[in-house]
């Protein structure tokens, strides 16, 4: 019965997530805790190594996911899920365009929308920041998950190589300009280096 639920759950995801791959990120979060399938580490991996491979962001998560729920079949389900609103909704789109263009509640609707993706992916960039660089991590308090509260998960309040890997990357990819205009994939490859590195360290 996993097929038909990994297609419902990122056809929502494909529905709702307005404003791009990082917009699927609140999304995914709630999938893996109503539903168990991943933990939100699993999901911090799975957001690097869709960053790291060709393809959008948001197809290639529900991908990842769906391969690591069910197989071949859920990754391709699960894709199927995501993409097939999209479709739906260009379809109908190309269908009107023209009424589309000059309709005043589509153009406020999407007035309302605009703020609306921002706020999802603010949301995905605040949960990343939290449980990647420092030792905080939301989780459910109520009301069906949608307040949350702050827990601090180690230790320390802050990963400090992370952290110190994060700002010089801002800086060779901002300031430094040798290496600013270098391709994204050398630095993912790096910080992938880096990373092996420090687990062989123990750091």
């Amino acid at each position: 019965m996993i097929l038909p639920k990994l297609f419902w759950e990122f056809f929502k995801t494909g529905l709702f997530a307005i404003g791009g791959g990082m917009a699927t990120l609140p999304f995914l979060k709630n999938i893996g805790e109503t539903t168990g399938w991943y933990t939100y580490g699993d999901l911090m991996n799975m957001l690097a190594v869709s960053e790291s491979t060709p393809g959008a962001i948001g197809i290639n998560m529900a991908t990842y996911v769906g391969f690591t729920c069910g197989g071949i079949l859920g990754g391709i389900i699960a894709t199927l899920g995501e993409i097939t609103p999209s479709i739906i909704v260009i379809l109908l789109v190309a269908a009107f365009l023209k009424s589309f263009r000059s309709n005043r509640y589509v153009d406020r609707a999407f007035y309302g929308l605009r703020p609306a993706s921002t706020g999802l992916i603010g949301a995905a960039c605040v949960t990343v920041f939290l449980e990647v660089l420092t030792g905080l991590r939301l989780t459910p308090a109520g009301l069906g998950g949608f307040l949350n509260k702050v827990a601090l998960t180690s230790g320390s309040l802050f990963n400090w190589q992370r952290l110190a890997l994060a700002a010089v990357l801002l800086v060779l990819t901002n300031a430094v300009r040798k290496t600013r205009d270098l391709h994204p994939i050398v630095f993912i490859a790096v910080s992938a280096v880096v990373g092996v590195v420090f687990r062989f360290a123990g750091a």
